[in-house]
């Protein structure tokens, strides 16, 4: 049974986008959960289904991803074009602020919410994802992103999911296998899986070798008075125990919780991530 809404609306340059809307319409506070790269709304269901009692949240399907529009200009596929759309959604709800919680490409989007319109965030969730990317992470991404391959089946389509994905979440059982894929993957008009996103939205990733990484540590200071909660898979490729210290110091506030025996990106459906966005969001009063 679907315990979820369609929400659909439009972005500021008319591509139509989509977001799952869960919980109570009424509620005080609202949340908005921003996917990573390759991933959709459906990642955060056990989340959303989790809070949907004491908040009004949408889980977005990113441009080029799920049942959002794909951008025939893929040079649009960036954090920018992302916020404009995050904002595009709180106008469109005519709400003034909201909870954001990112994972991973989402947590990017966040620091370029801080940048552009700061005074929309009431507070942040930023999973597995700060201002500096571990390379080594970056390159393992890009490998499969950029040269996706088509499966036949379902078999075949977790099969590779678990092939590309198994270091990440070593205690996996065969049905949170099935349960990944089937979020990752659709099936076309004639039944066989497909990936749910655009393969152009590589062209995040492809920028020259000698080209430097953006520095995002002023966005992230402008977070400073912002409520935080960071969460780190343990075996995270990404995000680096160095990261997370630098991100302390700045903000001394930060609450920060470590997801053991997982990878890039923690599912947040996880008993310790829970209880702590939980004990996070009740502090918010």
């Amino acid at each position: 049974m679907q315990n979820y809404s369609d929400y659909w609306y439009q972005s500021s340059d008319g591509l139509r986008l989509y977001a799952r809307q869960y919980g109570n319409e009424s509620a005080d506070r609202t949340i908005i959960c921003i996917p990573g790269l390759t991933r959709n709304s459906a990642d955060f269901a056990p989340l959303c289904e989790h809070l949907a009692d004491g908040y009004r949240i949408f889980a977005v399907d990113l441009r080029g991803r799920g049942s959002s529009d794909y951008d025939p200009q893929p040079e649009n596929y960036h954090p920018g074009s992302y916020a404009a759309d995050i904002i595009s959604l709180l106008d469109d709800l005519a709400l003034p602020s909201a909870i954001i919680i990112g994972t991973s490409l989402g947590g990017l989007v966040s620091m370029v919410l801080a940048a552009t319109a700061l005074e929309r965030i009431s507070a942040v969730i930023m999973n597995d994802i700060g201002p500096e990317a571990d390379q080594t992470g970056i390159d393992r991404i890009k490998a499969y992103v950029s040269k996706p391959s088509s499966v036949s089946n379902w078999a075949d389509a977790v099969a590779k999911t678990k092939l590309i994905q198994g270091q990440e979440y070593p205690e996996f059982s065969d049905q949170d296998w099935i349960n990944f894929s089937k979020n990752l993957y659709r099936e076309n008009s004639g039944g066989q899986p497909v990936l749910a996103y655009d393969p152009a939205i590589a062209q995040l990733l492809i920028q020259p070798s000698d080209q430097p990484a953006p520095d995002l540590w002023p966005l992230f200071t402008l977070l400073s008075n912002t409520p935080m909660l960071l969460l780190r898979g343990e075996l995270s490729d990404i995000l680096s125990p160095h990261c997370v210290s630098r991100m302390c110091e700045l903000k001394p506030d930060i609450q920060f919780l470590e997801i053991a025996n997982c990878g890039h990106a923690p599912l947040l459906s996880e008993a310790s991530a829970l209880h702590a966005i939980d004990d996070f969001l009740a502090k918010l009063g």
